[in-house]
């Protein structure tokens, strides 16, 4: 079913298609975070489908007992023992692997050499200290960030719109309480409030995000504000009030559709930003919980085994290739949406 947009919105899209950069950069980054949601199917240590005298098994989705295979203990399979793949073969069994036949925390104890050790045909992009597969962890890592940073992006500009909507609409001492209270609490030290509460509680995905959730939301609330300020003495806002319209359906119904048009060009930079601050906190060690897949921890890894240089490029060429697109992405929507390309004054 296609979604029927309304000839402003047509001619917005036409706009952003015709910047082939931001275009491409769209599909590229769709396409990178498309494969690490199906992380799983690419990167495990089980296998994807077991077909066994007549039966399937769906090791992926399910945990199976070695007894479910013909073995001697009824705790779960390891497939990656010999024992139990060739039991599966001698059984008219075969066998469907993934792509890349290592899961984020699996370990390879069949390195030829020490870990980390360099790329192989084995691991393609060599494993870090401790022996795990350097691409799997990429993966995984890839899908983190940036659900993360979407996480932080959407709660934040939700709390940073409504805020700039209530500074920019009612004005007076709610504006300049608002004001006062953003200079205060911006200035105070998050880096060292998460080091603070990191010796109190284990940092996992939700602390984090509810940590960073805190600050993050101001970004947006000086471009709400000021559109906000300016919509609230137009012509139909005046209009709408005439009419009995309440604070609130005008705020949302009336001034805060324009108000969108502008916050959204700022959306991919900020969640650019919000993925940095996950990889920075997680290079500094007061991310992600140990073991986590992490794009800052491989870099922290690389820069503790200088002489494993596959470890920081690896990381290094991932993100910035993700953070590039998200520039780009953010480039085209800024010119799609920008006024002066509708009316040809930009050109």
């Amino acid at each position: 079913m296609l979604i029927k947009l309304n000839p402003l919105n047509q001619r917005r899209w036409q706009r952003f298609t015709a910047n082939r950069r931001g275009y491409w950069s769209l599909w590229l980054f769709l396409l990178l975070f498309g494969v690490s949601l199906m992380a799983e199917v690419v990167a495990n240590d089980r296998p994807l489908l077991v077909v066994m005298q007549g039966r399937l098994y769906c090791p992926v989705l399910v945990d199976y007992a070695e007894t479910d295979f013909g073995g001697e203990f009824p705790t779960e399979a390891d497939y990656r023992d010999p024992f139990l793949v060739n039991l599966i073969h001698q059984r008219g069994g075969w066998i469907v692997w993934p792509p890349i036949r290592y899961h984020y925390d699996t370990i390879n104890y069949n390195l030829k050499t020490p870990a980390p050790s360099p790329p192989s045909r084995e691991n393609w992009l060599g494993t870090d200290d401790q022996g795990r597969d350097v691409v799997a962890r990429l993966i995984y890592g890839f899908r983190i960030s940036v659900l993360f940073g979407l996480c932080l992006t959407f709660f934040g500009s939700i709390i940073g719109i409504i805020a700039g909507a209530l500074q920019g609409y009612y004005g007076g001492r709610v504006d300049l309480f608002g004001q006062r209270f953003m200079e205060i609490w911006s200035g105070l030290p998050v880096l060292y409030l998460l080091i603070i509460l990191s010796s109190f509680v284990q940092p996992n995905f939700w602390w984090l995000l509810g940590i960073m959730l805190l600050f993050s939301w101001m970004s947006l609330v000086g471009v709400v504000r000021a559109e906000f300020l300016k919509g609230r003495n137009l012509e139909y806002v005046r209009a709408a009030r005439a009419l009995g319209a309440g604070n609130l359906t005008v705020m949302f119904r009336h001034i805060l559709p324009n108000a969108v048009v502008a916050t959204i060009t700022f959306v991919p930079f900020i969640l650019n930003a919000s993925i940095t601050t996950l990889t920075s906190l997680d290079f500094l060690g007061f991310g992600m919980p140990p073991g986590a897949p992490s794009l800052g921890e491989l870099l922290a890894q690389g820069k503790a085994n200088l002489q494993a240089p596959w470890l920081g490029l690896s990381a290094f060429f991932i993100l910035a290739l993700m953070l590039s697109l998200l520039v780009f992405i953010g480039e085209g929507v800024r010119d799609a949406l920008d006024p002066r390309q509708a009316t040809g004054l930009g050109e």
